[in-house]
């Protein structure tokens, strides 16, 4: 699924938080050590980013109601201290990030729903649809992209075999486990190379219908430059 952006509910949770009174239940928390009326905010909506640390601090807080030790308090007073500090700041980061992507869609944006298939085979490929303007008032131009990538399958003979060889429907499904990864990279590295492209000013008019991902000479593999299309031309690398 899509990465790249801020999902819709996560921007919504966002966009209902006021950091003047996250800040005020924040340090309310931290003074009592209880959580309660933190979580009347859509914390826990916000995403991974956001959820994580509001985790960290409920746990946090829980160890130090536990404790009992006068330093051991002071230690874990800290730590719950630290969290809701964390958590504030994951917070401003993104609804920061997400002002950025809203100003950035104004004239550009990448669908970055894509569907994983049910089933892989060597030959992967992934589709990317995007457009773009030049004014926010303009007309939009609409493209796409498809990314195409050949997994070499020729045995790796630096890594021992093992013991017993799997069954026939272990080895698929290994197979398969390996080609998702791949194709996950490809999907992640073609979004981002994408976009960065779009971004860079360039002649978007020039972003291939097809581009075919070059692999690692040594390794055989997708590396991080792999899918950008614009290399040995004019593009972002030499901005």
């Amino acid at each position: 699924m899509g990465n790249l952006y801020i999902s819709r509910g996560d921007a919504e949770a966002l966009k209902s938080i006021e950091l003047r009174e996250l800040e005020r239940l924040v340090d309310e928390t931290v003074w009592q050590s209880r959580s309660g009326d933190l979580h009347s905010l859509r914390l826990a909506s916000c995403g991974p980013f956001v959820s994580q640390r509001l985790y960290r601090l409920d746990q946090a807080i829980i160890v130090h109601n536990k404790a009992k030790a006068a330093k051991k308090r002071a230690e874990t007073a800290h730590d719950v201290r630290r969290a809701g500090m964390e958590l504030v700041s994951a917070v401003r980061d993104m609804k920061s990030r997400l002002e950025e992507e809203e100003r950035e869609q104004q004239l550009l944006w990448i669908d970055d729903v894509i569907w994983t298939p049910t089933r892989f085979t060597p030959n992967l490929s992934v589709r990317i649809n995007y457009r773009w303007r030049a004014t926010a008032e303009g007309d939009w131009t609409h493209g796409s992209i498809t990314f195409l990538h050949e997994v070499d399958l020729r045995p790796d003979y630096t890594s021992s075999a093992p013991a017993r060889k799997p069954t026939r429907a272990k080895q698929d499904d290994e197979l398969q486990e390996k080609l998702y990864r791949v194709w996950e990279h490809l999907r992640s590295s073609a979004l981002q190379s994408v976009r960065e492209y779009l971004k860079s000013g360039q002649d978007r008019t020039l972003i291939p219908e097809t581009f075919q991902a070059t692999t690692d000479s040594y390794s055989r593999h997708l590396n991080n430059y792999s899918t950008q299309f614009w290399r040995g031309t004019t593009g972002p690398a030499s901005v």
